[in-house]
């Protein structure tokens, strides 16, 4: 029974692949309707099939023997034989069918019925109005030649045909650089130029620099291919490389890709360049390091000056041994790391870069000065994953974690908070697969996600982010509402970003959930009442005098604010010092009365209290 039901999905139909529209229209030929005759045999070596360009002269001649048009000279043709591309070219369906019957040099007569040629309903060629489409003609071809090729644009003005094969799978691309040897001819063969000796000929590709079809022709060769790509004019844009052609339709270039390196403007601006100068093993990007991998690279720095004097050279300064280092960690120049993190296993780099990015920030190699541009020749030998914490008990996963966020804790000391805090995203992003098995292991992990998440309130808060701050330190809120460390910060978060009474808020809470946090909560209340008196100084002295005037007076705002600028500025940092020197122990005075509209718009009370104008009555 088995066998039977296995022999029984043998006979299963396979579904049919969708006919094509020449395929469709080949269904419309009916027997007698397409006749060829042999004139001249070719070499029947071979016959063209879809993807080949054919080139060929067709002469068109009612059955009287009146030749309507043809391609040839003597028959008051323009002399350039016709080319197309099977599968690709829109033609008629006789000679859809009938082309690839023919072989190389053959002569052959095909007769067609009007059904074949012109007459052929929704015919995709046009002709004039006065061509004979109705009648049934004669079309005399002769087979020049056909080739294989591959279509570059999709309006075949773009053509490669290949002789030799290259090597590998990559093909040059924007921002590449590439040396090829190249000769130019015309459709008729006259030479346009050539630069086969001495140095290969060097452009960067997306530059503009070679005409636009030729470009497209080379960024689909590989390393060391050999090819003839055909340029219609339409694609022969102007460039420094081959002077305005005038009269010309089409252009032959033999090209042979000698060299192509990637060139990667790491920063956008020029500064920061990375050259790939051998290929690694692998696929881009999708092999390259990813963060907190450990690399190893063999690197040789130098200065870029005359004598490019080298400065560190891993095979001869480090016993031959390999540099290793973590990568998301700052232990090496930020230029540094940015370019092994899109190298590939194997591959070798040559980057240049300015001193912001290179030794500006972290301790110098000695012979480096300061402000120093250096060029680095790196090879990455390879690298090791990070650990994956999937199956990890939980004592593993802690012990993992304290590893990373200690990295990150050093670098927050370096002042590298971006860093830092990728350190502690990490992290986090690993706790969302962490599920403790009980209480004691369920307070000791929210107790770690806490701390993580007011490390990067912290990190945001160093970058001058307050508001990314406070969110981080209210997803410790939003499950530990009595967490004074996370009050605390997002308090200090709210007081950065002048929010005084939401940060006022946040201080005097701490106190009510832990009293031996007054301490804290009343310097930095202190603190808060310092910044508050600062800001409506600063308001007062910019709306000096705003409504002094009478009516029809106009009060400049801020036109004495630069001369008193700087001593209110000395004095208030003076205020906000000895404000945090003082213990805050004492009973506020009552604030001033106010009306009842004042008590009923808070808003406005905000807005005229940070104009200094608490006691104006609201009209």
């Amino acid at each position: 029974m088995a066998t039977d039901e296995a022999g029984a999905q043998d006979f299963v139909p396979k579904k049919k692949k969708p006919l094509t529209p020449d395929e469709k229209r080949k269904k419309k030929i009916t027997p007698g309707s397409l006749m060829k005759a042999a004139i001249r045999p070719g070499d029947e070596t071979s016959r063209p099939t879809d993807g080949y360009q054919v080139i060929f002269h067709c002469t068109v001649r009612t059955l009287d023997g009146v030749i309507v048009e043809s391609s040839r000279v003597a028959l008051g043709g323009y002399g350039r034989p016709i080319k197309y591309v099977l599968g690709k070219s829109k033609m008629i369906l006789g000679l859809l069918e009938g082309l690839p019957t023919m072989s190389k040099g053959e002569v052959a007569m095909f007769k067609m019925k009007p059904e074949l040629h012109y007459g052929e309903e929704d015919c995709p060629v046009a002709v004039p109005d006065s061509f004979p489409k109705d009648d049934e003609l004669h079309f005399e071809i002769e087979m020049i030649d056909f080739f294989k090729v591959k279509v570059i644009s999709e309006d075949l003005g773009v053509l490669k045909r290949i002789i030799n094969e290259g090597e590998g799978w990559e093909s040059p691309r924007e921002p590449y650089e590439v040396k090829l040897w190249i000769t130019a001819k015309s459709g008729d063969g006259t030479l346009i130029l050539s630069h086969t000796e001495g140095e290969p000929f060097f452009f960067t590709f997306g530059k503009e620099e070679v005409p636009k079809g030729l470009e497209m022709g080379i960024g689909s060769m590989t390393r060391r291919e050999k090819a003839i790509i055909y340029v219609s004019s339409s694609y022969l844009t102007q460039s420094p490389f081959m002077p305005v052609l005038d009269g010309v339709e089409e252009v032959q270039c033999e090209v042979e890709l000698v060299h192509f390196i990637q060139v990667r403007d790491m920063l956008g601006d020029g500064r920061l360049i990375k050259r790939r100068i051998a290929d690694g093993k692998g696929e881009f990007p999708m092999d390259c390091p990813l963060n907190d991998s450990l690399l190893r690279v063999h690197y040789k720095g130098m200065l870029l000056n005359e004598e490019k004097t080298v400065f560190y050279d891993t095979r001869v300064d480090n016993n031959g041994e390999p540099l290793e280092f973590g990568s998301g960690e700052g232990l090496v120049p930020e230029g540094f790391e940015m370019s092994v993190r899109l190298m590939l296993p194997g591959e070798k780099a040559l980057v240049t870069c300015p001193p912001d990015y290179a030794y500006d920030k972290i301790p110098r190699p000695k012979g480096v000065p300061e402000g120093a541009h250096v060029q680095w020749e790196i090879e990455l030998l390879g690298f090791e994953m990070p650990k994956d914490w999937t199956g990890l008990t939980f004592q593993n996963i802690m012990d993992e974690a304290e590893k990373i966020k200690s990295i990150g804790n050093r670098l927050f000391k370096e002042g590298k908070f971006e860093l830092a805090k990728a350190k502690y995203d990490k992290v986090l992003r690993e706790y969302n697969h962490v599920n403790p098995q009980d209480d004691e292991e369920g307070k000791i992990f929210l107790n770690s996600r806490n701390l993580l998440h007011l490390n990067v309130a912290a990190c945001y808060q160093k970058m001058g982010e307050y508001r990314k701050s406070i969110e981080a330190c209210n997803k410790v809120l939003d499950t530990s509402p009595t967490h004074v460390k996370a009050l605390y910060r997002r308090g200090i978060a709210f007081m950065s970003a002048g929010d005084f009474d939401e940060a006022r808020n946040d201080f005097k809470r701490m106190i009510t959930v832990d009293k031996s946090s007054e301490p804290d909560a009343t310097a930095a209340l202190a603190k808060l009442h310092a910044k508050e008196m600062e800001s409506e100084k600063k308001a007062r002295r910019q709306f000096k005098g705003l409504f002094d005037k009478k009516p029809g007076e106009i009060s400049e705002v801020g036109s004495n604010l630069e001369e008193d600028e700087k001593p209110e500025k000395e004095q208030n940092e003076s205020e906000i010092e000895n404000t945090e020197k003082e213990e805050v122990d004492k009973v506020p005075e009552p604030a001033p009365r106010m009306g009842f509209l004042w008590h009923l718009w808070p808003t406005g009370r905000r807005f005229l209290s940070a104009f200094g104008l608490q006691r104006c009555s609201i009209l």
